[in-house]
């Protein structure tokens, strides 16, 4: 989500001063423009080609704007489209006129407009077209062999539910900034910089050593560290994208009016949700008559289920499984639970008797009630419903969704890679 913000926010600033400043065509490379650069199975990918896509990726900003990075996207474009004729499958007229439609709205433009724009900076309205209809044809290539072959385990959402509950949520960051003067005329000059910088900065001392050299603001002089800040003190629009960073990482260049902006995240502090340490847990207690007798049994069973075929026949309140909060456990017992893990069990010696427990289940307080999702606030008619709670568990089916979709990339990316080292890549 984050990344997608930032896309947007590059694409939209980029957009708009190529807009305001129009441009002329870009200088071709020498030679035959449409000389074959690379052989991909049956296709080839032409030098007019990749100096139009690498045209196109500067206009967006992209930060893969290098022609290694454009030639390998165009590749990969070929692999796409290869897969999607083995597999039957065109894009009609009414999907690519969507995607169109859809990537120019990310400006805030119509399609006709985003085209007239990238003509002015020399990109025709093909190379738009063609980036466009290999996007619409692999994600039906996706739809059709990736996404039947995934699927979401109940334990899998537990596990990403119970990491996100236990992850401290972000309340403070430690940032450097470095702000690179982009005035009339210039900003494609700042915008180099800047990209090149992403590339080279591999230390926050990189950094500092950068921001002394090229930052304007008064930061500069300490090296543009900045002093440890709310979160909330941040523009709405920038905490997505801090938050998606991790310690001692660089961010993508931000275009701001005037100016292009770096930041570097040093540290970060947070808190977790009230309630985040709480535990219930899901345990059975069950009495024997014998320590040997509890120890067989516990030997032969791997899952608390297993304890009640053992103890068909006997007295109900021999055996007892109950889901308690940790403060309403009896502290004997909690003692001794506290040291097992799921499907672990602990016997002792009890006035003659013996006494198993077995832990079935550990789980945060947040997720014990079965990870039902919160009402939907009703409100009389003019008035504003309330906020969601910050503090509330992540919805179970969102979560689903969330893994499914990450599931679905991870597969698709494999499957390129398959693509790719299965093809015929030769060069004339």
């Amino acid at each position: 989500m984050a990344r997608e913000l930032m896309r947007r926010i590059l694409l939209g600033a980029a957009m708009a001063a190529m807009l305001a400043a129009g441009g002329g065509a870009p200088a071709f490379a020498q030679g035959n423009p449409f000389q074959p650069l690379v052989h991909v199975n049956d296709s080839a990918v032409t030098r007019y080609e990749l100096d139009q896509r690498i045209r196109f990726l500067q206009i967006l900003r992209a930060p893969d704007a290098d022609r290694a990075s454009a030639e390998q996207a165009l590749i990969d474009d070929r692999l796409r489209l290869f897969a999607a004729r083995q597999m039957g499958i065109a894009a009609s007229d009414e999907q690519i006129d969507a995607g169109l439609a859809e990537f120019a709205g990310r400006a805030n433009l119509g399609v006709e407009e985003f085209t007239r724009a990238l003509a002015q900076a020399g990109v025709e309205r093909q190379t738009f077209h063609d980036f466009i209809a290999a996007g619409v044809v692999w994600r039906e290539v996706v739809r059709q062999r990736i996404v039947p072959q995934i699927s979401v385990s109940d334990a899998e959402v537990d596990q990403e539910m119970q990491r996100l509950i236990e992850t401290p949520r972000i309340t403070h960051v430690a940032l450097s900034e470095l702000i690179i003067p982009a005035p009339p005329g210039q900003e494609a000059q700042a915008m180099g910089l800047a990209e090149s910088l992403v590339q080279s900065v591999r230390s926050e001392a990189d950094f500092a050593a950068a921001a002394r050299r090229h930052s304007v603001t008064p930061s500069a002089e300490n090296s543009g560290r900045l002093p440890w800040m709310p979160l909330e003190n941040l523009p709405p629009s920038l905490r997505p994208i801090i938050l998606s960073m991790k310690h001692g990482q660089i961010s993508q260049p931000l275009t701001v009016e005037g100016a292009v902006v770096l930041f570097y995240l040093r540290d970060s502090r947070g808190s977790l949700r009230p309630g985040a340490r709480e535990q219930v847990l899901d345990y059975v207690r069950f009495r024997l008559s014998s320590t040997a007798e509890a120890n067989r049994i516990a030997a032969l069973s791997d899952t608390c289920a297993d304890l009640f075929v053992h103890a068909r026949g006997l007295p109900p309140e021999q055996i007892q499984r109950q889901t308690l909060s940790q403060g309403q456990i009896p502290s004997a017992e909690a003692i001794r639970l506290a040291v097992l893990d799921d499907n672990e069990t602990s016997v002792v010696s009890q006035g003659g008797v013996a006494e198993l427990l077995m832990l079935c289940k550990r789980q945060p307080a947040l997720l014990a009630g079965g990870g039902q999702e919160a009402p939907v606030p009703v409100t009389a008619e003019g008035e504003e419903a309330a906020a969601p709670d910050p503090d509330a568990p992540p919805d179970r089916e969102e979560m689903r969704n969330q893994i499914f979709s990450r599931k679905v990339g991870q597969a698709a990316d494999n499957y390129l890679a398959e693509l790719r080292a299965n093809a015929i890549i030769r060069r004339p």
